[in-house]
Parts: structure tokens; C-alpha cells; sequence
């Protein structure tokens, strides 16, 4: 019986397999996020150290013609059902993205502008 615990622990450990190499968990998930796939409810997060937690970093842009997005705030959660509508929250738990809002244009993943009217609302044809 104890040979038996003894082999088993020898296998669990396996000694001869090849070392796998480690790869932190962000190296994997290296991709661009799509504009015209956001909508809903969304949180804009300007603290730099949360920034690791956000599902992408964004720059409001001053200008519409320079924006890859056209966004309309919505009042009501319900109606943000259609890219470019969103519903900012006022809370990170209870939004569908996070996003991370910088300064620096060259860092971010895509920007914004705010339209005043819905139809206009979407992602531009690039």
C-alpha cells in the first residue's frame, strides 16, 4: 500500500515530462477591441491604476471627423441596445464594458465623440 502512494505521488509529479513554459496571462490576449461591437451600459474609468481591469482604453476625441465612434448617451439603460448607444453608469459593477479613458491619443485602442443626435450614433465606415 505504501508503494502504491509512493508511485502515485511519483506520477502526479511527473519528472519526465517537458517543462511547459510559462506565459503570463496577458500575452495571450493581445488583440484590438472593435468599436462597432460596444453598446450598452458603460463605465468610463480615469484612474490609472485601474486601468488593468478596463476591457479597453479610449480617447474622447474633440472633433467628430476624427472619431472612429459616434456615440449617443442614452437616459435609460433599456434603449442602448444598438452600437454607438450607450448608457454611461454610474457604477463599474454594474456595467457591460469598462473602458479606460486617456489623454494621450496614440495609446488608445479607439476614440469617441459625443453626437446630439441618435440617428448619427455608430461606427464609422473606415
Amino acid at each position: 500500500m505504501l508503494s502504491t502512494l509512493l508511485l502515485s505521488g511519483l506520477l502526479a509529479l511527473n519528472p519526465f515530462a517537458a517543462p511547459q513554459p510559462r506565459v503570463p496571462l496577458a500575452a495571450g490576449a493581445v488583440s484590438s477591441v472593435d468599436p462597432c461591437r460596444l453598446y450598452g451600459t458603460v463605465y468610463l474609468e480615469t484612474d490609472p491604476r485601474r486601468k488593468g481591469q478596463c476591457f479597453g482604453v479610449v480617447y474622447q476625441e474633440p472633433e467628430e471627423a476624427f472619431a472612429d465612434l459616434l456615440v449617443y448617451q442614452e437616459n435609460n439603460k433599456l434603449f442602448a441596445d444598438k452600437v454607438g448607444l450607450w448608457y454611461l453608469s454610474d457604477s463599474r459593477d454594474f456595467a457591460d464594458y469598462v473602458l479606460f479613458v486617456t489623454d494621450n491619443r496614440n495609446l488608445a485602442d479607439f476614440s469617441f465623440h459625443y453626437t446630439k443626435v441618435r440617428n448619427y450614433a455608430g461606427c464609422r465606415k473606415q
